[in-house]
């Protein structure tokens, strides 16, 4: 041993704290109504931005968005013309079908086998243009269908 003298203890308390909560922390629900209950000052703050918006993409409109609202083009398929839907009509009229009856291959082999609603999305101008539908209207039917242009 290295000293001379009694030995002797040390007989000062050790204080141990806790960690300083963090700012986290200091947001809890079960923090803020501790400190309530224990009487400590409280700050409440208003933020003034309303729940549920995003700052940064509400505060101006960026070049991309921009460019999409100055775009004019229109993005949409081409429909049947209502001159070739009338075409359809009268010409299957004229043969005296109903559109189940054109469309189904058990009454006469040479129909065209498209489901009843294929012939009614094409009568309605609804359909996006098929040339190889068209060609079997044309064929079964026996009239040109399409114009030219």
């Amino acid at each position: 041993m290295a000293g001379n003298g009694p030995i002797t203890q040390d007989w000062e308390p050790i204080v141990i704290r806790k960690k300083a909560p963090t700012a986290a922390a200091k947001k809890d629900e079960k923090a803020v109504n501790a400190a309530r209950r224990s009487g400590a000052e409280i700050e409440t703050i208003k933020k003034c931005n309303p729940a549920g918006t995003n700052k940064a993409a509400s505060s101006s409109t960026s070049l991309n968005t921009r460019k999409l609202d100055d775009e004019t083009e229109n993005l949409t398929h081409e429909r049947v013309s209502s001159e070739l839907k009338k075409n359809i009509m009268q010409a299957r009229l004229g043969k005296k079908l109903t559109q189940a009856q054109l469309g189904q291959t058990s009454i006469m082999p040479q129909l065209i086998n498209e489901k009843p609603q294929v012939i009614q999305e094409y009568e309605s101008g609804k359909a996006i243009p098929n040339q190889q539908i068209i060609t079997k209207l044309e064929r079964v039917l026996g009239v040109k269908l399409r114009c030219k242009k």
